[in-house]
């Protein structure tokens, strides 16, 4: 790294916090190395970037195509009051949706390849957001599981796992073209190899499900261990926001997931999504 960045590894298999550097301006030589750091620890974290609109979008262009430019994570609504528990537009069932383990449009024809997220508002308290590196979880496996699980495959639906919540989406939810896809559900296999790495890591997280071979309660018992034995120590980091922080995470490697706050209390964030390769992310044909 140059003299002005300084990367400080997280106290988990993965991640680093990344100091000296404001990404709003970045030459070519200071992204290159930022891109081999995130390649090795998968989540970067920045802290005090306070970016505006258009910065975090260039900047998360560097790294590919977008899926989408800019989209809020948030419980206020466009006129500035806080939703709190009531859910009259789908808002708050993905919000509670997305705090159980997953990874980026799965449901979706291509997997994204990662997302830049920034804070702009917190709660006081909670409203955290963790990652579980599924390498190291892969690593950690037993061979006996390592054999199971190498040719298996599960589809993943964003209708699956919000049903879990009892959320039928239907028209005219504001998030209704956030992530619902009504096409074929794709089926995408249990171990995934990085195609920048070669590192093999799980793809498993809330929208998997319906592992074909498997009876239902056998395939739903299978995802559910795996999701308990690699969401665990040292594989697991949760950021505690402050405003203008913003991070990197690689979607092909890490699942994420918010944790509750206090829904009476605003919190804001900034979503710029990383499309996915057609060839390293697209579903199982």
């Amino acid at each position: 790294m140059t003299n002005t960045i300084r990367v400080q590894p997280l106290d988990a298999t993965f991640g680093a916090t990344v100091t000296g550097v404001k990404l709003a301006e970045i030459d070519d030589a200071q992204w290159s190395e930022l891109y081999e750091a995130w390649l090795n620890y998968a989540l970067l974290v920045f802290p005090e970037q306070h970016l505006g609109r258009d910065q975090q979008v260039a900047f998360a262009r560097r790294f590919g195509d977008l899926e989408f430019d800019m989209a809020p994570i948030s419980n206020v609504k466009a006129d500035g009051t806080v939703r709190g528990d009531v859910d009259t537009d789908g808002v708050v069932k993905i919000l509670k949706g997305n705090m159980g383990w997953h990874a980026d449009s799965t449901y979706m024809p291509l997997q994204a390849k990662g997302a830049v997220f920034s804070a702009e508002i917190v709660p006081t308290t909670g409203g955290h957001t963790g990652f579980a590196d599924m390498r190291a979880a892969y690593d950690a496996l037993d061979d006996a599981t390592r054999d199971r699980i190498e040719g298996l495959s599960a589809y993943h639906s964003l209708h699956y796992s919000q049903s879990k919540l009892d959320h039928k989406h239907k028209e005219g939810d504001e998030y209704g073209g956030y992530g619902f896809h009504d096409g074929p559900v794709p089926l995408r296999p249990l171990v995934k190899v990085h195609p920048e790495t070669g590192r093999k890591s799980l793809l498993i997280g809330r929208h998997a499900h319906a592992i074909p071979g498997l009876d239902p309660a056998e395939s739903e018992q299978l995802l559910a261990d795996l999701i308990t034995f690699a969401c665990q120590e040292p594989r697991i980091y949760h950021h505690d926001w402050r405003p203008g922080d913003t991070v990197i995470w690689d979607n092909r490697c890490l699942l994420h997931r918010a944790t509750p706050w206090n829904l009476a209390e605003p919190r804001v964030m900034w979503h710029s999504r990383i499309a996915g390769h057609p060839v390293s992310e697209a579903a199982v044909p």
